[in-house]
């Protein structure tokens, strides 16, 4: 395990979990809850536009996920302008008193990756708003600074399409925007497996924050537990530093001197 002085923080806030997990897609509340303690979760995200937080004639999350046991991380997951994503978040402060919130501005596409000039529009009038907003992103890398720049409280770029399980499609530019932050960064969609996690955190990212490839996973309870070693070793190899790499060979044990 990694010490529990390596922590990171956010808008003020520290935690001992790099892992974050969502709230959706899975077979029930129940199942969530459970996902969410075997992956050492400290904060959730919340899709406010898809999860019951008010109505209690129906299933709620908090009966399940409770607040008090995490922190929950509200996002606009399916606002696709930044009038409604601003509008969300304002209307989730007001029924939670939520002030650390997740923005994304998706584009109508297939692929749904962030539509950039909206979500920057967006956190701009969130910033102003008094709001610590962590921001989804493409891996752009002269995107992400000027987030940084407008007051984004993270950066949390794409390792790939949300939802595809495709894995880290390119580690440069992640490693690259990590290398620029003043603030935390988080890959954020995208990730399929254990592995995938490792690597996030072995390029120096902060924390990893993941929904699909646990929720759609054939046992979502025990890919959470997967998850959570995953991103134990990936921060504790970055920690360690790895070995350089060689082009050519070189041998654990001495050669010289051998009969």
């Amino acid at each position: 395990m990694t010490s529990s002085s390596d922590t990171w923080t956010v808008a003020g806030r520290t935690f001992s979990s790099r892992l974050i997990v969502g709230t959706g897609k899975y077979a029930d509340y129940a199942q969530n809850a459970a996902a969410a303690e075997a992956a050492g979760a400290e904060i959730v995200t919340v899709a406010l536009r898809r999860v019951n937080l008010s109505d209690p004639s129906q299933p709620m999350l908090v009966d399940y996920v409770k607040p008090e046991r995490f922190t929950f991380l509200p996002n606009t997951a399916g606002c696709f302008t930044g009038e409604d994503a601003v509008r969300t978040l304002r209307l989730a402060r007001e029924a939670g008193g939520w002030g650390l919130v997740k923005l994304e501005v998706l584009s109508d596409t297939p692929h749904l990756y962030p539509d950039m000039v909206e979500t920057l529009r967006a956190l701009d009038l969130l910033v102003k708003d008094g709001f610590d907003v962590m921001v989804y992103c493409t891996d752009d890398v002269v995107m992400a600074k000027r987030l940084e720049e407008a007051g984004a409280a993270a950066i949390m770029p794409a390792a790939a399409p949300i939802g595809s399980g495709l894995g880290i499609q390119n580690r440069v530019n992640i490693r690259l925007i990590v290398e620029q932050a003043g603030v935390p960064v988080l890959v954020d969609a995208g990730v399929g497996t254990a592995s995938d996690a490792t690597i996030a955190m072995e390029l120096g990212c902060d924390a990893v924050l993941m929904n699909t490839a646990i929720a759609g996973a054939r046992d979502p309870i025990l890919m959470a537990s997967a998850m959570k070693h995953a991103v134990i070793a990936g921060r504790e190899s970055y920690l360690a530093g790895r070995m350089p790499k060689r082009m050519y060979a070189s041998a654990s044990s001495p050669m010289a001197g051998l009969i």
